[in-house]
C-alpha cells in the first residue's frame, strides 16, 4: 500500500471512530495527475446524497501535457465506491448528532487508487490542546529515555 495523500488536518480536527475503504469513478487525466502526485485532500469533504457518497473539494491539478479536447475541472464532485450495506451503516450513524464523514488519506492498492473514509466526530477546542499537550508529552518522554541511555 502506496499513500498518495493525506490529510493530516483531519486527525487533529475529528476524533475518528471508523475507517472505510472506498474506490473512486475517476477520469483518465485524473488518474494520470494523481499518480504523478498533484492532488491536495486537505480541504475536502464527503456528502451523502440519494445514498451515494461524494467527495467534494478534493483538487487534482491536470498535467501539462493534457488532452486539448478535454476541459479538466480541478475539483469537480467525485462518486465514492462502497458496498451498500457499508454506506447504509454510515448513513445510519452520519444521522446521528455529531457524526461526519472526513477523507483521511489516497493511496494505491493493487494498482487501483482508493481513499480511506473517517467516520468522525467534531474535537472542542480543548480537546486539541490536550492532543497537543500529549503529543509534546510523548516526545519530551522520549527524549528524556533517549538521553538516559547514554
Amino acid at each position: 500500500m502506496t499513500r498518495i495523500a493525506d490529510n493530516r488536518k483531519a486527525r487533529h480536527d475529528y476524533f475518528i471512530e471508523e475507517e472505510f475503504e472506498a474506490g473512486m469513478v475517476l477520469e483518465g487525466w485524473e488518474v494520470k495527475a494523481i499518480r504523478a502526485g498533484r492532488t491536495q485532500i486537505g480541504e475536502s469533504h464527503i456528502v451523502i446524497r440519494n445514498g451515494e457518497l461524494f467527495v467534494l473539494n478534493m483538487l487534482i491539478s491536470p498535467l501539462g501535457t493534457a488532452s486539448t479536447h478535454i476541459r479538466p475541472d480541478v475539483s469537480r464532485t467525485r462518486k465514492l465506491l462502497m458496498h451498500k450495506h457499508e454506506i447504509n451503516k454510515l448513513i445510519g450513524r452520519v444521522e446521528q448528532r455529531g457524526f461526519t464523514l472526513v477523507p483521511l488519506n489516497l493511496y494505491y492498492k493493487n494498482g487501483l487508487i482508493k481513499m480511506t473514509v473517517g467516520l468522525a466526530k467534531g474535537k472542542k477546542q480543548h480537546d486539541k490542546r490536550a492532543t497537543i499537550k500529549e503529543r509534546d508529552w510523548e516526545r519530551e518522554k522520549a527524549r528524556i529515555m533517549k538521553n538516559d541511555t547514554r
